[in-house]
């Protein structure tokens, strides 16, 4: 008998698969999904999820969600869980937690999300602001207690970690972090993973912007802190790079059949990186993202060759 949910689950994936390579289609049949260790717990994560900025939170302002439902439906159905959002991207985490509940898949989602009210610019936020959107982040995602949250862009450091601590301490969120995106806030976020005891950093990682790479990635490894790597396509700038060039050939044998998959194994291959928590608001990029996470990861000889081969390429 087929289920409401296999009913969804077929339809949600029939067109998406339809547009893929045969390849990935019996991929994601066969062989398990990578995993990484949360190293503060030992938890295992997929190390492919979906982030919700961008062209998610331009759809999640419309009045037609029916994209970010097959969405979720793609990412749950082939293994994947890590959903990263925020109260500033619009209406992505209220859409989203709404979509999950329909779903009844709140289970099956690892939430990570953000707390931010400092003002823009710097300067000190309003504890009972800061508390009152936990809360809101509470009732949107209709899930206690809440995997994660992060420090969004490094804001008020000592007063939102603080707050943070105390609803860890509640039980009330499994995992706290603070994210930097941008080399001007990489010399704080450095700081801030010496100074507050953080099990997760978010911070824009991608082939051609590589300088997390150079000491907060391996920071994070030395002191146990797991990575959400964002922005793995550059935003549209690896797009605008590779437009009318085919994957090299040699990409298939670390199982890469489309550039989404080359970028992504790219950066999973860091073995700092949990999860890669590219943007998507459309289901067959959501299984071709997801397809990243199965077969083979490149090693460090054939990323310094993607290294090179994407210096070559034209410049966004």
């Amino acid at each position: 008998m087929v289920t409401r949910r296999d009913y969804l689950k077929y339809s949600a994936l029939a067109g998406a698969a339809a547009s893929l390579p045969i390849g990935l289609a019996h991929a994601l049949q066969v062989g398990d999904i990578i995993k990484r260790a949360i190293p503060k717990s030992g938890e295992e994560l997929p190390i492919v999820g979906l982030g919700s900025s961008a062209t998610f939170s331009s759809v999640a302002r419309s009045d037609d969600v029916t994209a970010l439902t097959s969405v979720f439906q793609t990412l749950i159905d082939n293994g994947g869980s890590v959903f990263d959002t925020a109260p500033s991207y619009g209406a992505s985490e209220q859409v989203a937690g709404q979509i999950v509940q329909d779903m009844s898949a709140g289970k099956d989602v690892f939430w990570a999300t953000k707390l931010n009210v400092a003002p823009r610019g710097g300067g000190a936020a309003d504890p009972a602001k800061a508390r009152a959107q936990v809360e809101q982040s509470f009732e949107f995602i209709g899930k206690d207690p809440i995997d994660l949250i992060q420090v969004h862009n490094l804001g008020d450091m000592p007063l939102q970690m603080s707050i943070l601590r105390e609803y860890k301490e509640e039980g009330r969120v499994r995992y706290i972090g603070v994210t930097a995106t941008g080399v001007r806030r990489y010399a704080g976020l450095l700081q801030a993973m010496r100074d507050y005891p953080v099990d997760f950093i978010g911070v824009d990682y991608a082939i051609d912007n590589r300088k997390s790479a150079e000491e907060i990635l391996p920071l994070a490894e030395e002191l146990g802190i797991a990575v959400l790597a964002y922005v793995p396509f550059g935003r549209t700038r690896l797009w605008s790079r590779v437009r009318g060039i085919e994957v090299p050939d040699w990409a298939a044998e670390f199982g890469a059949e489309s550039w989404g998959q080359f970028f992504i194994k790219y950066v999973a291959a860091n073995p700092a990186v949990t999860c890669v928590t590219g943007a998507t608001s459309k289901p067959k990029n959501m299984l071709d993202n997801i397809g990243a996470a199965f077969g083979e990861l490149p090693t460090a000889a054939t990323r310094k060759r993607m290294e090179t081969f994407v210096a070559g390429l034209p410049s966004a």
